[in-house]
């Protein structure tokens, strides 16, 4: 069955490089816009999932990470008497304005962390470290961002919303969602920056102790601290991911062309292996002709379809290997991870299986008298 759908195939070799190009086509287009939507998942709210928090303490009703206002920092000593936690750190998070050496202004968030605890601190650093941050208005930045904020060097001397803040160190990777890249420092020299009172935080950071259920916590801050809102760190992650990926019209728009990605794919599988296996009637005419059953006809277009599904995946898979290490370097990253590589090929089976079966009926329904009639 195997070597015969194999000889099938590669007979008409333009055919197959057609079939082939079609198949490639249809799922890079598919694996492209699905790693594009999976790279804005990760990048709407990577400071929450990488934060190391257990529980988040915030204002009442803020829509999202990046939106939160202040409270009393008088509530971190509160939650310190609280059994089962361990540590509640001061954070901060906030928009401010970067002045470039142009003059003009780029809009920032300033991440400030306690570097005792390091919650909410930066992740992948290539250049300087967390301890650089003890050094009075010192920030690290990520690099992919240093052209846009007018940084060349380690040490430079920028201004932030007035004040003077010196380069410490880099990380890599660490996109924002929006256009306005993660600044890390401490929380005193972030302090300096944002609008916040000496006795003033905008969330609080805490660490459940080893052996505490982190819901049993929350239950007891909630009762200690009154007039705030306590989310996990999942909810958190959660509640951000949601407002930037499908409240804004950028995450809808991703997940839009995903979708039409899906459907453009089917289409295109669906009609270049139909167009295949249509061309090849005469063989399956002469298959019938020497007396073939059904179910061998079923099996050998079937096995084409696999075969075609496993070159074209192997092709696509390359293809869109490349493209995504070279977003690596932009502002939408495209990520493919096993199971979305795992995912496509099995689609990749399906669709190429069934634009067969839709042309199974025509195969098997032919009249073994046309191999004769020249």
């Amino acid at each position: 069955m195997f070597k015969l759908a194999w000889k099938n195939l590669i007979h008409d070799r333009t055919r197959l490089l057609v079939t082939l190009v079609g198949i490639v086509f249809a799922l890079v287009l598919i694996l492209i816009q699905f790693g594009l939507f999976l790279g804005f998942l990760d990048t709407s709210a990577n400071v929450v999932q990488k934060s190391g928090a257990d529980l988040w303490v915030s204002a009442p009703g803020i829509p999202h990470v990046n939106g939160g206002s202040s409270f009393k920092e008088t509530k971190r000593f509160q939650a310190l008497s609280v059994p089962g936690v361990e540590r509640a750190d001061p954070y901060a998070l906030f928009f401010v304005n970067w002045k470039l050496p142009s003059g003009a202004t780029e809009a920032v968030q300033i991440a400030g962390f306690d570097l005792d605890g390091r919650m909410g601190g930066p992740w992948d650093l290539v250049a300087g470290s967390i301890e650089d941050l003890r050094g009075e208005d010192t920030v690290i930045i990520d690099q992919l961002y240093a052209a846009k904020l007018g940084v060349s060097s380690l040490g430079e001397s920028v201004e932030i919303n007035g004040r003077r803040a010196r380069i410490a160190g880099y990380t890599r990777g660490i996109r924002s969602f929006t256009t306005s890249p993660y600044v890390f420092t401490s929380f005193k020299n972030a302090q300096n920056y944002v609008p916040l009172q000496e006795d003033e935080t905008i969330f609080l950071l805490v660490k459940v102790a080893q052996g505490w259920e982190v819901e049993k916590v929350r239950r007891a801050l909630e009762a200690r601290l009154g007039s705030v809102e306590i989310f996990t760190n999942h909810e958190m992650w959660r509640k951000t991911q949601h407002y930037w990926v499908f409240s804004t019209g950028a995450g809808v728009t991703t997940l839009m062309g995903a979708v039409l990605g899906l459907i453009v794919g089917i289409v295109v599988v669906a009609q270049t292996i139909y167009a295949a296996t249509v061309d090849h009637i005469r063989e399956f005419g002469t298959l019938k002709a020497m007396g073939a059953a059904n179910s061998r006809i079923y099996e050998v277009i079937l096995a084409q379809a696999g075969m075609s599904a496993v070159m074209g995946y192997s092709m696509a898979i390359v293809i869109g290997w490349f493209v995504a290490r070279g977003s690596e370097s932009g502002n939408a990253p495209i990520l493919l991870p096993p199971e979305v590589a795992a995912g496509v090929l099995a689609l990749a089976l399906a669709m190429c299986a069934g634009a067969s079966l839709i042309s199974i009926r025509k195969a098997t329904s032919i009249d073994p008298a046309m191999v004769f009639r020249g």
